[in-house]
């Protein structure tokens, strides 16, 4: 993948845009987003797909924001979603509602239907009890649901345990044991059409025997279902291939994606239809979230660079103890290197968004915290009763305003203060 996000006239740029200009003209705290980058990513998936029945589907929980859903929806890209929220975003950035995939464990009844309405590709079910209500809703529509069974095949995928989806200790999917007996069970609704089989096990998986573990299980089961009469169209394996954050080296887009569908050609399987659902892989370093340092603060154990970005901001290392490599967007070279936590104005000690950074730094500086296109803006919050930032997307030299900041005035929008007179 192209890294978009490099040094010319020693200062960073955004593609061929200054950084330091997007931060004066935007303010700080910003995301930034590589068009370039984003299509590079995409087009690794593409390629290594040619030949093959396979289809990409774009994680949307990653990075929802139309901007960058729309630049993948150009490109052909399919739509994996798990709320109806996404379903809204995906048609309002020009997705094909025939490109939709519905994933997730707690689909309401609601979002069933406005997904049958709209003609989206497939519900990815992941119990018993949703089986049932789908078979329900698409019956007082009038309408024959496509599903496949969302199957959890105990494989252990190596990550941390916040994103390991496929052992048994988690919510997700149909225990492996039950899948055959629940398969059976679908096939006696009227209103469901079996087209697959679906296998999420996690993410920021950096190996493929994981996936090879998880896939050897499920083909296994697949020879089973089949025998009761049921015919598997296409195999999802999901997505959660990893990036480099720090030191990690997961294999390429290119080489997971030929050895996947090698793997299936193998077991005589290639008949199939295959499916990829990324989503960190696709948009994870094709972002960065540009920060302001407010203050030096020295301490005896610790020193402190406060920055105006927070948890609010970007959570990952507050909730999963994530790394983000941290940059100088100028950086200076006339003074020693000083290590620093870097933290942001949220008032909590799990406020912190790097930890042990050398670099060398003054108040009004500009950081880059790089990799930050995946769970950044789309999981930020407004705690504390921070204004959300503003997101932009950079395509050579030319900037889209992806988002406009929040305003104060956003904040309290929807919102009722006591009348004077008490309620009535």
């Amino acid at each position: 993948m192209i890294n978009a996000f490099t040094y010319l006239d020693d200062q960073l740029h955004a593609e061929r845009v200054p950084a330091r200009v997007l931060a004066e003209q935007y303010g700080t705290p910003l995301y930034i987003y590589s068009r370039a980058a984003l299509t590079d990513a995409y087009q690794s998936y593409a390629d290594a797909c040619i030949g093959h029945r396979a289809k990409i589907y774009f994680a949307v929980k990653a990075n929802s924001n139309l901007a960058v859903l729309s630049v993948f929806a150009r490109l052909g890209a399919g739509f994996d979603i798990v709320s109806g929220g996404e379903l809204a975003r995906v048609l309002a950035a020009g997705g094909k509602p025939s490109d939709v995939v519905f994933s997730g464990v707690g689909k309401s009844a609601a979002e069933m239907r406005s997904t049958l309405d709209i003609g989206g590709r497939c519900f990815n079910v992941e119990s018993l009890a949703e089986l049932a209500q789908l078979n329900q809703v698409a019956g007082e529509s009038g309408q024959i649901a496509p599903i496949s069974l969302r199957v959890n095949p105990d494989v252990d995928a190596k990550t941390h345990q916040y994103i390991s989806t496929g052992l048994k200790e988690t919510k997700f999917g149909i225990a492996f044991d039950d899948a055959r007996a629940a398969y059976r069970a679908a096939l006696d609704m009227k209103y469901l059409r079996i087209t697959g089989i679906d296998c999420h096990i996690g993410s920021q998986i950096t190996e493929i025997s994981p996936y090879l573990n998880a896939l050897e299980k499920i083909l296994e089961l697949v020879v089973q279902i089949e025998s009761d009469g049921v015919l598997i169209h296409h195999i999802d394996v999901g997505g959660g291939l990893g990036i480099r954050y720090d030191n990690e080296i997961p294999p390429d887009i290119g080489t997971f994606v030929k050895t996947i569908l090698d793997y299936f050609d193998r077991r005589g399987h290639g008949h199939r239809e295959i499916w990829f659902e990324p989503g960190r892989s696709l948009v994870g370093n094709a972002g960065i979230l540009l920060t302001r340092v407010e203050y030096l603060k020295p301490g005896a154990a610790k020193n402190f660079a406060i920055v105006d970005a927070a948890m609010n901001d970007l959570v990952r290392p507050a909730m999963y103890d994530a790394y983000h490599a941290v940059d100088a967007v100028m950086p200076r070279n006339d003074q020693p290197l000083v290590t620093y936590d870097i933290v942001g104005p949220v008032c909590e000690s799990g406020d912190w968004l790097a930890r042990d950074r050398p670099l060398v730094l003054e108040a009004g500086d500009l950081l880059a915290i790089r990799s930050a296109g995946a769970y950044g803006f789309a999981i930020s919050s407004n705690y504390n009763s921070r204004p959300r930032a503003a997101e932009l997307l950079v395509d050579g030299d030319r900037v889209h305003v992806a988002r406009r900041r929040e305003t104060l005035a956003q904040l309290t929008d929807g919102e009722f203060a006591l009348p004077p007179d008490g309620i009535k």
